[in-house]
């Protein structure tokens, strides 16, 4: 006689009910309705667009602006969201940016030509970087402090290096990326640039061991640690990410402008943070994604190019985005609540 089969028990002892859906479904089903509302959002906005000002707002040359605009601020927001998901904050970037713009724009810089350059900006990004991790990892600093004091310093150090003056850029190679014949099938080097970052990034968050233990830390630091992950290590190695994004971004900006000035990255901290959390990413760390922060740069700078085209005065804009971000957080807030 064959004994009858106990029905499967999950890790409580509870058999799971028929009618319940595993607890994945419901974190994808979350992630993908706010992957759909963000692209709701910036459809939306593409309308307004395309109503207000047809001819200009829809214009070929007009879109890659958006999208090149987008790419500088939108490789500072892929390793702000990083540093958010740990539970950190980096109020820097911005000036980091500016600091590794204008010293990869030095006349002895510059001598060394294109590699000079971009070897130059990424160095002061991962420099700041460094200095932030140690200060916030094995120094015990409050993150916000840590990178308010880096954000002063790198201010101070750009004005000083310039003395207030533009630098202009006179290496071809790094000019020619900014003209139109480089151009690959219509679309800017920058924003291949901002889309293989992208790609990196979702990649290393999603696929790797380095992106779980992020998530880990930010969810639950001591409890991480209890698992056997190196917290602080974890923690410089985050805050190096986001000094070599500020360094990328620093060159990009450099293509851009053509110059490097020590009021580059003017608030840049605040739009990186604004567009990760209306991307999805929680301020108390232990979620985010960057499809959603790359979606909240777009409708950001959409916003920004609307505004412009239909000659709206900024003040006007920066309500809107101050809008916008509240209304995001009341909606983390809600749906943190239901589950």
């Amino acid at each position: 006689m064959t004994q009858p089969v106990s029905p499967p028990r999950d890790s409580t002892g509870k058999v799971p009910s028929a009618a319940e859906p595993p607890a994945w479904r419901a974190v994808l089903f979350r992630a993908d309705v706010r992957t759909m509302s963000l692209l709701g959002v910036l459809a939306v906005l593409i309308l307004i667009g395309g109503i207000t000002k047809p001819d200009q707002f829809l214009d070929t040359r007009n879109l890659q602006l958006v999208l090149t605009q987008a790419s500088v601020i939108g490789v500072v927001t892929v390793g702000m969201t990083f540093v958010i998901i740990s539970g950190g904050i980096d109020l820097s970037v911005g000036a980091i940016v500016a600091l590794a713009s204008v010293w990869a724009t030095t006349v002895a810089t510059q001598e060394y030509g294109f590699a000079g350059i971009l070897f130059t900006a990424v160095l002061v990004g991962l420099g700041c970087g460094l200095v932030n991790g140690v200060l916030i990892a094995y120094g015990g600093m409050v993150p916000f402090i840590a990178t308010l004091a880096m954000l002063a310093s790198a201010r101070g150090l750009a004005l000083q290096i310039t003395d207030g003056r533009t630098q202009i850029v006179t290496v071809d190679g790094v000019l020619d990326l900014g003209e139109r014949d480089s151009y690959v099938l219509g679309i800017p080097p920058l924003v291949l640039v901002f889309a293989a970052v992208t790609v990196i990034g979702w990649l290393v968050l999603n696929r790797t061991t380095f992106g779980r233990r992020s998530v880990a830390v930010g969810g639950n630091a001591e409890a991480a640690r209890l698992a056997g992950i190196d917290v602080r290590r974890q923690r410089l190695y985050l805050y190096l990410l986001s000094g070599l994004c500020c360094g990328i971004a620093a060159f990009l900006l450099i293509v851009l402008a053509g110059s490097g000035q020590n009021t580059n990255g003017n608030l840049y901290e605040l739009d990186a943070i604004a567009a990760a959390i209306i991307g999805g990413t929680l301020l108390t760390g232990g979620r985010g994604t960057i499809v959603g922060s790359v979606l909240g740069v777009l409708i950001f700078t959409t916003i920004t190019n609307i505004f412009a085209l239909n000659n709206l005065q900024s003040d006007v804009q920066q309500i809107a985005k101050g809008a916008i971000i509240v209304a995001a957080v009341l909606v983390q807030r809600r749906t943190a609540s239901t589950t």
